[in-house]
């Protein structure tokens, strides 16, 4: 695959996973200092990572989203959990799953903060719906 084909790949995949308006926004915010960067994700993390057979998309996310607590990366963290739910046919009980799972290994002050991030999330959700 070349790297036109592989951008290509990653950018239908990063909108199936996160969505058209997200992956809209991010590219309306691209300026000459971060476009390398957001060309470089989309190439490797989305069309190379999120494309591998092994694990199927639903798998991909319950990882991203618990990575993501476990690092402290909120807004990457919001960012997957919204996109599960709007777009990977997540229910909010999913989501606790994947924080109650992950507070045995990763705290459960992390756990709590999740909780508090997530569930911001659904009822902003919950008020849109």
């Amino acid at each position: 695959m070349d790297e036109k084909e592989r951008y290509d790949t990653g950018m239908a995949r990063r909108r199936k996973v996160l969505g058209n308006a997200w992956v809209d926004k991010a590219n309306a915010g691209k300026t000459p200092f971060n476009s390398e960067f957001q060309d470089f994700i989309t190439r490797y993390a989305w069309g190379e990572v999120w494309t591998r057979p092994h694990y199927d998309e639903r798998t991909r996310r319950v990882l991203v989203i618990g990575t993501m607590l476990a690092l402290d990366k909120w807004a990457e963290f919001r960012m997957h959990v919204r996109a599960a739910l709007v777009e990977g046919g997540f229910t909010p009980d999913d989501i606790k799953e994947i924080i109650i799972q992950q507070a045995i290994y990763c705290g459960v002050p992390a756990a709590n903060h999740a909780f508090k991030e997530a569930g911001e999330i659904i009822a902003e959700l919950d008020k849109k719906g």
